[in-house]
């Protein structure tokens, strides 16, 4: 019955998506016909309300609409070229070096700005000009710049993770926060590795001259107003000092006051910037009180149970069950949305991960290193059109660069699949796991 449930609302969601209904009103939808089987309309409908409600009311919830908010003053406030000249005084040297700096400045500015697509686009049109200049591949490019944007939503603040967070039923923030930084490093530097090796082969060097420590001080000092930002939120919410709640409305403070102070923030800006986060956020927190539904449904029709008991009876090898979640999460992936993907994997897998030991930590990593690959993967791939568009090429051309960029990347999967301590050593370190 669990596993005939699990196949209905399978099939109802892929339809519905198919036909174009918004992946919130699918969830809800597939899971309200799929409980309808055992439970009356009345109730079902009833229970569905107050399931939302519960899912939309939770406290840390908050959290999300305020990194947003931050993450898009961020992204208006010209902290973007800043970070490319920070990253360039420190890595310039090497060969390729505007593809290994796009590399470096995608991580910081997609960790502080909250979005892969944001930093793709930002950071992306930064290098560009420099990149036509010396000659660099179009399509070269747009491969490093799509291939490496989404490593900035592993490294906090990350609201993937604190998504996870909800989902996992309150597994601690700050200790993902902490889990977050090696595995969003081993992907930045995955895509360093690729990039220097096409560089050579394609005879793209470093910046002429010798290391320059007035350059890298210059650089550095400003830089630093906007790498603050990640210093005082998350080292605050590490030590205790406030919640992520009350870290994410730091963070809003004190990108208004850099933008300001920069001088790219206007009041007429101001408002477009938060008439958009709002209508972001709308979409987000609905979408996470949706989704209760279908947790409620798949705990009611022990779904989870079912599905453990179905994976442990191919195998009970938990390196075997964990590559067929790999594989599962990264074809989902291609098709969803990071969102909406963790707040349905998570109940289903947690449970069996659970069976064999892992840490609700360690998962939380590996399943969004998983579904942010299918943010630079068609058909979806959102980031990585955002990275085309910029770069000025086409997906045919940038294609066969990101396939190597693609076995790099899947390489970082399988260390932090099997190697707990990757994601597991910060936390443990700062007493948080």
């Amino acid at each position: 019955m669990a596993m005939q449930s699990l196949g209905m609302i399978i099939v109802i969601l892929a339809v519905l998506l198919v036909v174009g209904v918004p992946i919130s009103y699918s969830i809800g939808i597939a899971s309200l016909f799929t409980i309808l089987q055992t439970v009356p309309l009345d109730i079902s409908v009833v229970t569905g309300a107050q399931r939302i409600f519960v899912g939309m009311s939770k406290f840390s919830l908050t959290a999300i609409p305020f990194f947003i908010l931050a993450g898009n003053l961020m992204n208006q406030g010209g902290i973007a070229k800043r970070l490319v000249n920070f990253v360039m005084a420190i890595l310039g040297k090497l060969p390729g070096a505007l593809l290994v700096t796009n590399v470096g400045a995608n991580a910081l500015f997609g960790a502080i700005s909250g979005s892969a697509s944001a930093a793709a686009a930002a950071v992306g049109s930064m290098v560009r000009e420099g990149e036509e200049e010396q000659g660099y591949d179009e399509a070269l490019c747009a491969a490093t710049n799509g291939a490496s944007a989404p490593s900035g939503l592993l490294i906090p603040p990350s609201n993937a993770l604190i998504t996870y967070s909800l989902a996992a039923g309150g597994t601690s923030v700050a200790a993902l926060f902490m889990a977050g930084y090696l595995p969003g490093l081993i992907w930045a530097v995955c895509c360093m590795v690729v990039a220097i090796i096409i560089a050579k082969k394609k005879g793209y060097k470093g910046t002429p001259g010798k290391f320059s420590w007035s350059n890298l001080g210059k650089a550095t000092l400003q830089a630093i107003p906007s790498l603050s930002l990640i210093i005082v939120v998350i080292g605050g919410i590490i030590a205790g000092v406030f919640s992520a709640t009350e870290g994410s409305a730091i963070a809003v403070v004190y990108a208004l006051i850099l933008g300001i102070c920069y001088r790219n923030i206007t009041l007429k800006s101001f408002w477009k910037i938060v008439v958009d986060s709002a209508k972001m956020s709308g979409m987000v927190v609905f979408l996470i009180g949706v989704s209760n539904i279908l947790g409620w449904v798949m705990a009611f029709l022990q779904i989870p149970q079912a599905v453990s008991a179905a994976l442990l009876g191919i195998t009970d090898n938990p390196i075997i069950i964990l590559l067929i979640m790999n594989v599962i999460l990264l074809v989902a992936g291609t098709f969803m949305d990071v969102t909406p993907a963790i707040l349905i994997f998570t109940p289903l897998f947690l449970p069996i991960v659970k069976t064999f030991g892992m840490d609700p930590i360690q998962f939380g990593l590996i399943l969004v290193y998983n579904l942010c690959i299918g943010n630079i993967t068609p058909p979806v791939g959102n980031t990585l059109f955002v990275a085309i568009k910029v770069g000025r090429t086409s997906l045919s051309k940038t294609m066969p660069y990101m396939l190597c960029y693609y076995v790099a990347i899947l390489l970082g999967l399988m260390l932090v699949t099997y190697i707990p301590a990757i994601s597991m050593a910060l936390p443990q370190l700062a007493g948080l796991a």
